[in-house]
């Protein structure tokens, strides 16, 4: 392995372990908590989703009239993993992304898809982020983890947002939480077949394939720059930050619906 990738792992282990480990899973005993958790976590795909669009943009050529850009290997790593992320199949076979998979898992679930819903509308009709936030009424965390990742993403930093979305992303979910989810699905096999599926298609696609792919383009994009490894390394650092955050979040919801209940 490249020695600045296992520097990187060496020097987000803390966060890492924070993240696995959060209480928010132990929580999360029926279907109101996983609601809960759901309803927070969607804004997290979502802009996994943008993060993934903004190294496209920036590593392959989308405009006309068509140049090759950048290197071939890099195109092809990216154009892989887009293909694989906003264009899988669900559970019946049908061509979605996976955000589209995930709202499917949340409506099964019963979960509110009516503020992510209206937050990409009002983005749709030129509305900026502060306005859609107060328009979609975003949980005030899930605001901040988005302005975060979009900082990253504006500063224009190909490495950056390669690493950011390579290591500090959805591969760290920890399998009790798969084991919590089988679990629903067997009390409850009309609302989570479609979230199941969703865990386990990541696991299979995102946690293994395209986690490989993620490490050889952030490696291709850093080379032998230090001063991009440790930019990457900060973008990381940034991105489980705002993870751990974003889960503190949920977990406080869940203990208040608890003390409410």
């Amino acid at each position: 392995m490249n020695t600045n990738i296992e520097n990187i792992n060496i020097v987000t282990a803390t966060l890492k372990a924070q993240i696995v480990n959060h209480k928010v899973y132990t929580q999360i005993s029926d279907l109101p908590e996983l609601r809960i958790f759901m309803e927070h976590h969607i804004y997290a795909v979502w802009d996994f989703m943008s993060l993934l669009k903004a190294l496209q943009i920036n590593l392959t050529c989308t405009n006309l009239p068509w140049f090759p850009v950048g290197n071939a290997k890099t195109r092809q790593l990216i154009n892989e993993i887009v293909a694989g992320e906003e264009t899988d199949l669900d559970e019946k076979g049908d061509i979605k992304s996976h955000f589209e998979l995930y709202i499917d898992a949340m409506e099964q679930v019963g979960a509110n898809t009516a503020p992510i819903n209206t937050f990409i509308e009002a983005l749709k009709n030129g509305k900026t982020f502060a306005e859609a936030y107060q328009i979609a009424n975003v949980p005030v965390v899930a605001q901040q983890f988005m302005d975060s990742t979009f900082a990253i993403i504006n500063a224009q930093k190909s490495h950056a947002i390669s690493a950011s979305f390579t290591f500090g992303r959805e591969d760290l979910i920890p399998t009790m939480f798969h084991s919590m989810v089988n679990d629903l699905n067997s009390k409850h096999p009309d609302q989570v077949t479609i979230f199941k599926y969703y865990l386990d298609r990541h696991i299979e696609v995102d946690g293994d394939h395209h986690s490989h792919l993620a490490l050889e383009m952030t490696s291709e994009l850093c080379g032998n720059n230090e001063t991009a490894w440790k930019e990457a390394k900060d973008a990381v650092t940034e991105a489980l930050k705002q993870r751990i955050n974003l889960w503190d979040a949920v977990l406080k919801e869940i203990e208040n619906a608890t003390i409410v209940a």
